[in-house]
């Protein structure tokens, strides 16, 4: 049983050391999309076709506005600045779109004797800038029309703004041509939060248009750091659903190109994300739709090769409202609209969600996250320790019988062929478990319990922005990346092996040689974890030193009070 519990932990990790590995990766082209995510589009698209979408009105003409054929634009490009105490954006009157979104708390990178006064982190990525087609461009099914709306210089109702919170203030863009297209973007923000609304008008022709607005190339630009980390690097597009409230996730490496995007619809929101930060759009599940696509481009590196570079943009129509910022817990939760589902917690979410709230609250009293993870660990032990004290007393009690065991499987050499031998040592181990006032499964249940709260707190360290550039003691700067030095990965490796000699087992002497290279291979696949994980590890591993070492104690008092009374 032992064995099977050890095995069942090692494959846990190799699962998760893999998964990052092949599944987790930066810059890499699409790859052919897999059969579950083609049912999932089938399923999406099967919806949209089962829902009536509202198109534009089929009018041929609108009502007279007053100055409709009046020429509106400006002589020359320029740029509005807005500002708040959470960021700082810049708008360009060239398409009306966005040229940059600066989050004031959240630096690009850490600080470093080449750069001790590091930027702010741009939501927009610089790839925009090359590419010169920035976020909330406008696409229209006629391409002539998407280049001339998304080239005009619109006129601008309104100049720099600097809110405080509480305060509110609208941008309004406008085009027009004098003759056939009319065009009005209104933008209104707060100083309190990271969303702003968003209301877009588009005439051509007498019609009225529903265009697509864009949010792209990707979102943000991770420095050489994050890029080396999988899990930071982990970006796509979500969607949630307005039926039943559910998170559709597309990765980057299963987007597909423009011609072959499926359009979403029936949704509350669709956003472009990566593991800290994300791009929001609130739609109108009745009329709205999505979709995600990519465009390949063939760029020269320095090398002098050209390679075939993927950008990926997320599309939607009749966007409500957009939050472009950290993705904060408690700052989502307080957004409403479900926002807070664009955090992948994983599997066990309602777990990660609780750590995390624990945690925080810890936080707030040692002003350190890595001392919170620290007294998180702690706690979690003390309260598992009744758990962890059965455990190790069933796997001592199961030591203590491995010869009367060993006994019998020898008297049963033939238990393996021989269905009725197998019968009746399998009666006379149950005689001899319950004789003994063991339960096979006493030394395994109680640590697999542990399980789902260790994965809870795998995921919460992996997704919650509070760890990114989070500070721990001396050489550790940032939580959220992997240790520089590999000082906590051996430090758990130690422990681990500590832990491991320390604790009974029923495994034979060769196989518990075998055992003793699970530190060695716990410590490899650490290596490259976010330095947060490994400290939650490695304090447990020291708290179980502590722990084994009441319960060997305590288990040696029982026995000899046992021998004593039997002596008597």
């Amino acid at each position: 049983m032992e064995k099977r519990l050890i095995l069942a932990i090692f494959l846990s990790f190799l699962i998760l050391f893999l998964y990052q590995l092949i599944f987790i990766k930066p810059g890499k082209q699409a790859q052919p999309v897999a059969p579950q995510q083609q049912a999932v589009e089938k399923a999406a698209a099967a919806a949209e076709s089962e829902k009536p979408v509202t198109g534009p009105p089929a009018t041929g003409s609108t009502p007279e506005v007053a100055g409709s054929n009046e020429v509106v634009t400006a002589g020359e490009e320029e740029t509005v600045k807005v500002e708040t105490p959470l960021y700082e954006a810049v708008w360009s009157n060239r398409g009306a779109v966005l040229k940059s979104w600066k989050l004031k708390h959240h630096l690009k990178k850490l600080p470093d004797r080449k750069n001790p006064d590091p930027e702010p982190l741009d939501l927009v990525a610089e790839t925009a800038d090359r590419l010169g087609f920035y976020p909330l461009a406008l696409k229209l099914d006629d391409p002539d029309l998407s280049e001339k709306v998304n080239g005009a210089l619109y006129k601008i109702d309104g100049g720099n703004l600097k809110l405080n919170p509480g305060q509110t203030a609208s941008l309004i863009f406008e085009y027009s041509d004098g003759n056939t297209v009319k065009i009005r973007k209104q933008l209104t923000f707060n100083g309190s939060d990271y969303n702003f609304g968003i209301k877009i008008s588009l005439e051509a022709a007498g019609r009225e248009l529903d265009p697509l607005m864009l949010w792209g190339p990707g979102i943000g630009s991770l420095s050489p750091e994050e890029l080396k980390q999988k899990f930071s690097a982990s970006r796509g597009a979500a969607f949630l659903t307005n039926r039943d409230k559910k998170v559709l996730r597309l990765q980057e490496k299963k987007i597909r190109l423009e011609n072959e995007a499926v359009r979403y619809s029936g949704l509350d929101w669709a956003a472009y994300e990566e593991n800290y930060f994300a791009a929001i759009f609130l739609l109108d599940p009745a009329f709205s739709q999505a979709q995600v696509f990519k465009k390949e481009v063939a760029e020269e590196q320095p090398d002098g090769k050209v390679a075939v570079i993927p950008y990926f943009y997320l599309a939607v129509s009749r966007p409500q409202e957009a939050f472009l910022g950290p993705k904060e817990y408690d700052r989502l939760k307080a957004y409403g609209h479900q926002a807070k589902k664009i955090i992948n917690f994983g599997f066990f979410g309602g777990i990660a969600e609780l750590l995390l709230v624990a945690t925080k609250y810890f936080h707030s009293q040692v002003g350190n996250w890595g001392l919170a993870i620290i007294v998180m660990t702690l706690i979690i032990k003390i309260l598992f320790f009744p758990l962890t004290y059965s455990s190790t007393k069933s796997m001592a009690k199961m030591a203590e019988i491995q010869p009367k065991i060993k006994a019998l499987r020898a008297k049963y050499k033939r238990a393996k062929q021989d269905m009725e031998q197998r019968r009746q040592m399998n009666e006379e181990l149950m005689r001899l478990y319950k004789e003994h006032g063991i339960n096979p499964a006493g030394g395994c249940l109680p640590l697999l319990i542990q399980l789902p709260v260790f994965w809870g707190f795998f995921r919460m360290l992996v997704v919650a922005v509070e760890f990114r550039h989070s500070p721990f003691v001396f050489w550790i700067k940032d939580l959220s990346v992997r240790d520089p030095y590999y000082v906590t990965p051996i430090l758990m490796g130690a422990t681990q092996f500590i832990t491991q000699k320390m604790t009974p087992s029923t495994a034979d002497p060769a196989q518990q040689k075998m055992m003793l290279l699970m530190p060695f291979i716990f410590t490899i696949f650490f290596m490259n974890f976010q330095a947060g994980l490994v400290l939650y590890w490695l304090t447990n591993n020291v708290l179980q030193i502590a722990q084994q070492a009441i319960m060997n104690r305590m288990m040696a008092r029982k026995r000899e009070s046992d021998g004593k009374r039997r002596k008597k």
